[in-house]
């Protein structure tokens, strides 16, 4: 009865056989590094910190170390990390570009779609992607925060490491898609003896409220609609010795806070951004139903990964002891310490004789058979880890490609994979259109662009799976001659099946220019 009272199901319910995670969501001691316990953390948010460490852990080789002296030993040879790099890869595609809606044939739609590409390239957008995505697929969430530069006279764009992120999610809120009026990034800063400089909690807050006593009305140039809403920053920072007297994250007394300033002097004590929005998108892995947060890719297979680690240092032991084979000698002159009188150890080396005596024997144990077996189970093992993580063996480098008997095996076995990516970039279809229109939005507060309604712009990723380009080519090419097709569809078909076209617009220009001088 005892331990259905201790069942608790959420997202992160599948690492709940980890005694380390258990007691670091309790907020009890923990072998867990960080602040996943410490007292500004909220109660809620205990067991999404544990988690992100533990699956942090599994990413880098070293998920032993929460077993403590036990681990010590463990193999562990990077399956976690070989996971998330395939379930990214396929994810993202072979290209990741801006669209914008109408660009194949409106020219001010083009024009957006052409600064919001020099946009993405001075903000290395494709590089952060890698960096956010691989974040959210190992740990089930990621972040981006955009902010306006003058200096730069352009929208700047950071990601965020979801461990410092805070969101105060409306009471009773049952969709996981409803925006929350307040969000906070914390951290904490360690100490420094050689400085004397004390541990502090670093507070940085975004919280949509009234334009100042209420009554005020703005217009902002994105919309035609006076609006009594805008956003408002806090920067601000605590003594970490002082954190317990204030309260957690969302009720720190501003009484013991020191607030930061900007770059023009700025002191950051709600500082009225001017935005009727939260300049920070949160991107979950997962569709995960009215949960705000996402799932790793890992979650399932931890227990997976656990006996794979068991079973790879069981058979590094057993290799160990096949290749220098256990040896039982009886009749035999074996050297002495001269001192002692004490039989000396004896190595085996190659060529080495030992001289028997009449009744002498030598036997040794043979373990090739134990390990014939344990790599045996370790390939069940990554079999199974194949079918969970719906990663075909061909695709984790278990299968060569030549052992499959036809290409349309191949293609059937990528059936779980596609399904998977459907529903991973099902998750981010409504995240990226968020995150540029934002960044529209503040190039039309930053004055760059004119006020008024702005296009749907997204990010399309590119094909993840080995296409056929010679049926790709036909099938658009027939399309077209026979009129079932428009030219803009036949080219995207040939974007997704991998032909290197980098602006889909530009290609539709440049063939009805050749159609009409050849005409």
């Amino acid at each position: 009865m005892r331990s259905w009272r201790k069942l608790l199901i959420d997202t992160w319910g599948a690492l709940a056989y980890k005694p380390a995670f258990q007691a670091a969501s309790e907020g009890r001691t923990t072998r867990l590094p960080g602040s996943v316990a410490a007292s500004w953390v909220p109660e809620e948010d205990r067991r999404r910190l544990a988690a992100y460490t533990v699956l942090a852990a599994y990413d880098t080789n070293q998920a032993a170390a929460l077993l403590g002296e036990h681990g010590d030993n463990r193999r562990e040879y990077g399956d976690a990390s070989l996971i998330v790099d395939q379930t990214l890869s396929h994810l993202l595609g072979e290209t990741q570009q801006i669209v914008v809606d109408g660009a194949e044939g409106d020219t001010a739609a083009q024009a957006r779609e052409a600064l919001l590409r020099e946009w993405a390239q001075a903000e290395h957008l494709r590089l952060r992607m890698q960096y956010a995505e691989r974040t959210a697929v190992l740990l089930g969430d990621t972040v981006y925060l955009l902010a306006w530069s003058r200096a730069k006279a352009r929208p700047v764009l950071k990601t965020i490491d979801p461990g410092f992120y805070f969101p105060v999610l409306p009471e009773g809120a049952i969709d996981a898609d409803e925006y929350p009026q307040r969000v906070h990034l914390a951290w904490e800063v360690p100490e420094d003896a050689a400085t004397g400089r004390k541990g502090i909690l670093r507070r940085v807050t975004y919280e949509l409220g009234p334009i100042g006593d209420g009554g005020t009305r703005r217009t902002y140039p994105w919309s035609s609609q006076p609006s009594t809403i805008t956003c408002y920053l806090t920067d601000a920072e605590w003594d970490l010795d002082q954190v317990d007297r204030a309260g957690d994250i969302d009720a720190l007394s501003p009484a013991r806070a020191r607030f930061r300033s900007n770059g023009d002097g700025e002191v950051l004590n709600r500082l009225d951004l001017q935005l009727d929005f939260i300049p920070l998108v949160h991107i979950p892995n997962t569709v995960n139903g009215a949960e705000h947060y996402g799932q790793s890719s890992l979650l399932s297979v931890a227990q997976l990964l656990d006996d794979l680690a068991a079973a790879d240092t069981d058979s590094q032991r057993a290799s160990a002891t096949t290749g220098s084979p256990i040896i039982g000698l009886s009749g035999a002159r074996l050297p002495v310490d001269r001192r002692t009188g004490n039989p000396l150890p004896v190595e085996v080396e190659p060529g080495m004789v030992w001289p028997l005596g009449d009744n002498g024997q030598l036997s040794t144990v043979d373990t090739s058979a134990q390990l014939a077996e344990l790599r045996a189970y370790v390939g069940a093992l990554r079999d199974r880890l194949s079918v969970v993580t719906r990663l075909p063996a061909s695709v984790l480098g278990t299968v060569s490609p030549s052992e499959v008997p036809s290409g349309y095996a191949l293609q059937l076995s990528f059936g779980p994979l596609d399904a998977m990516v459907r529903s991973m970039r099902l998750a981010r279809e409504a995240k990226y259109p968020l995150l540029l229109k934002m960044v529209q939005r503040l190039y039309q507060l930053g004055g760059v662009l004119p006020p008024g309604d702005n296009p749907r712009a997204t990010i399309s990723f590119g094909a993840y799976l080995p296409t056929d380009q010679a049926t790709a080519l036909d099938l658009a090419a027939r399309g077209v001659q026979a009129g079932v097709l428009s030219l803009e569809t036949a080219v995207r078909l040939l974007v997704g099946a991998g032909f290197p076209i980098k602006d889909a617009a530009l290609e539709v220009e440049l063939l009805r220019r050749s159609s009409a001088t050849a005409a």
